[in-house]
């Protein structure tokens, strides 16, 4: 692996999507000296066993806005985008790094991506998808979840739409049989009006292939999920909610391109990760 010796890394561990400490997603966020090899990153992560560790770089700053590359990792592989490990990220740089700033820039596989502050939220500004219709993928996935969904759609993941919050949070799929998907996840969604504060829609995100049976919150699923609750509903702001065992509350908006992700974060852990 070539392991960097005698390396000292500032690790937060922060719960995102919620205001409640031991709710939300945590993340594991490392502020490095130095750039890592990758194959040591993977380790970390693996080593953290969160979701998502997530990896930041400085890289100056642009005006009054904090640079940093960042990358993120479940315990098994790296990913493209994800959503609740930027919004730890942004939470530790603006309230222990750079209390003065209003917002960070990252650099990342999934482009240049920015958080700002929000009253008491901070909103992220990431790249809309679109999924198609997934007929072909319907009795696999049925299989999978022990109902044919209303309507199925694959994009990143695959988003299967379904009758009820209720038959959302009661689902309990075959892990096998999601694992075997041809997708890097699935999303399972539906309107959030049978609850009782009737949050504009729910979902839950299932990941066996990338080491993530359930993801308690997940801000990247997002980015499928507005546009199309947007034009269901006929509204750019939404409320969504993940049914998780952790639960987790966003608040996102439609931008047509883009898509804002605003949610709240508690830090509850602050240490150091020694190397070796």
């Amino acid at each position: 692996m070539g392991l960097v010796e005698k390396v000292r890394i500032p690790l937060f561990q922060v719960d995102a999507f919620t205001a409640v400490p031991f709710k939300g997603n945590p993340a594991a966020v490392c502020l490095l000296p130095q750039e890592l090899p990758a194959a040591l990153m993977r380790a970390i992560a693996a080593e953290n066993n969160l979701s998502e560790t997530a990896f930041l770089l400085p890289q100056g700053s642009e005006g009054e806005v904090p640079h940093y590359g960042l990358r993120w990792f479940t315990p098994t592989t790296e990913v493209e985008l994800c959503g609740h490990a930027t919004l730890g990220s942004a939470y530790v740089l603006l309230t222990e790094i750079h209390p003065e700033a209003q917002g960070v820039a990252f650099s990342t596989r999934s482009g240049r991506l920015q958080v700002r502050r929000q009253g008491e939220r901070l909103a992220m500004d990431f790249p809309a998808q679109f999924p198609q219709p997934w007929p072909e993928g319907q009795e696999q996935v049925a299989a999978a979840l022990g109902i044919p969904p209303l309507e199925l759609y694959r994009g990143s993941m695959g988003v299967a739409v379904l009758t009820s919050a209720q038959q959302v949070q009661q689902l309990q799929p075959d892990w096998e049989r999601v694992q075997a998907l041809p997708v890097s996840g699935l999303i399972v969604t539906a309107s959030g009006g049978d609850l009782e504060d009737q949050p504009d829609f729910v979902c839950r995100v299932f990941a066996p292939q990338l080491g993530i049976p359930e993801d308690p919150v997940t801000g990247s699923a997002q980015c499928l999920l507005t546009p199309y609750w947007s034009q269901r509903l006929g509204r750019t702001e939404l409320k969504a909610r993940q049914l998780s065992a952790r639960g987790g509350e966003l608040w996102c908006r439609d931008l047509g391109t883009r898509v804002e992700i605003a949610g709240q974060a508690v830090l509850v852990i602050a240490g150091e990760l020694r190397i070796p």
